[in-house]
């Protein structure tokens, strides 16, 4: 069996995003997850909601085979085999295509800020309706003082790369905002992250 690949950080994450999904998502329903990564998170998921569909993908192709190799290891049969998905395509998936989840995990802040408006504009076309977009990671909060961690973190970002950094809620509020979408709810997680709820 291939081996997959290991993020520490999405092993020390996903039983905190878990324990939130539990509460806010229905029995059942039908998952996208955007940046699916290493896939450590889609597996981990789908083990514990046995009741979801969970479609992964990535902008690249080259961790499919990780993805499928941590839902083998789960023994999960609710996860789809990956999909190339680039959000700043203009088309996702076909047009009819619709998901009661939209999930997408450290993504905003690795990635140049246009993906913030695509992500908005694409997860507005292709969510059911009542579905809900839920982000998770790093963001600046003017009504909250910033940790040194997270300021500490976005500078590295930002030398790693200069597109790169940890945005500001209010301005992916705007982003938001724009292709018909609103924060509906704000979820304080470990490390200083944020898992934030949108929808119509």
């Amino acid at each position: 069996m291939p081996q997959p690949d290991y993020s520490p950080a999405a092993d020390r994450n996903k039983q905190a995003i878990l324990d939130v999904l539990v509460q806010v998502l229905a029995e059942r329903g039908n998952a996208l997850e955007i940046a699916s990564g290493t896939g450590q998170h889609v597996a981990w998921f789908a083990s514990s909601l046995p009741g979801w569909n969970w479609q992964p993908s990535d902008a690249q192709a080259d961790g499919f085979e990780s993805i499928n190799a941590w839902a083998l290891a789960q023994a999960v049969r609710n996860v789809r085999a990956p999909v190339l998905l680039d959000v700043m395509a203009s088309s996702w998936l076909p047009a009819d295509q619709r998901f009661d989840l939209i999930y997408c995990a450290n993504m905003l802040h690795i990635a140049p800020w246009a993906t913030c408006a695509a992500l908005m504009r694409g997860s507005a076309q292709h969510l059911a309706h009542g579905g809900k977009l839920i982000t998770y990671g790093p963001y600046f909060e003017s009504a909250v003082p910033t940790s040194p961690g997270n300021l500490a973190f976005d500078q590295s970002l930002r030398e790693r790369n200069p597109a790169w950094g940890i945005r500001r809620l209010e301005d992916v509020e705007a982003q938001a905002a724009k292709a018909g979408l609103k924060l509906s709810a704000r979820h304080a997680m470990p490390a200083n992250n944020l898992l934030l709820e949108w929808g119509r």
